[in-house]
């Protein structure tokens, strides 16, 4: 289980300090951990560190002629995952676009005046769980062509994007299928957290929240929603 954790940098430096406590340590430790130097692994880039350097983040984008993960703090360009996500041939992309609204619906009740999300992710994961997801999408629907997943960090306004997928395919029934599993799976096998902020205050939209293997995710379409 990955649990959220609020991750203090060592003094003079963005570089953050393993957290006391084993079962909040991001690499799960089993025991409670030494503090020690939690430092960008190869391939990533420190992004701005906020409040204080309280947290530290990264930004990581992998790009190959199929393939496009990324997690960045910049907006999303819609238009331009799109422009890549074509092929001459495939006769169909699906572009879904998850953008912040103004509630939020928790334990059955729901919360209005939502005026800003504010994501975390674990760094070193997300973009392996992208791959993996895109991985299994392929193996669901063979001959897709080119798959895309990209989820913004950081504090986002209402209307504006946090996450894309996109999907292009031969057909349009399985671009649409294999999209709407890709989004499924994202939210189900990658860590990534979101606080709502609203006039009254602020809350993380979960607590620790279990992460599941993409092969174990059970579309919307296969569960009938």
């Amino acid at each position: 289980m990955f649990v959220r954790a609020e991750v203090a940098a060592r003094p003079g430096t963005n570089q953050p300090t393993r957290p006391t406590r084993g079962r909040d340590c991001f690499r799960r430790c089993p025991r409670p951990c030494e503090v020690s130097d939690h430092s960008a692994p190869s391939g990533f880039a420190p992004a701005r560190p906020r409040r204080g350097n309280r947290y530290h983040r990264f930004v990581f984008s992998e790009q190959t002629t199929d393939h496009w993960f990324a997690v960045t703090e910049e907006p999303l360009s819609v238009g331009a995952v799109y422009d890549w996500a074509v092929r001459s041939d495939c006769g169909a992309v699906v572009v879904f676009s998850g953008t912040v609204r103004d509630h939020a619906e928790e334990a059955g009740e729901l919360r209005t005046g939502v005026t800003h999300l504010e994501y975390e992710a674990y760094d070193e994961e997300v973009v392996p769980r992208f791959r993996a997801i895109a991985d299994e999408t392929r193996a669901r629907w063979a001959g897709l062509g080119r798959i895309a997943l990209i989820h913004r960090v950081g504090r986002l306004a209402l209307g504006e994007s946090s996450v894309l997928v996109v999907v292009s395919a031969p057909h349009r029934p399985e671009a649409f299928a294999a999209a709407r599993f890709a989004i499924d799976a994202l939210k189900a096998a990658a860590p990534i957290w979101k606080r709502e902020e609203w006039a009254g205050g602020s809350a993380w939209g979960t607590g620790a929240t279990e992460v599941t293997e993409p092969s174990g995710v059970r579309s919307s379409d296969e569960a009938g929603v």
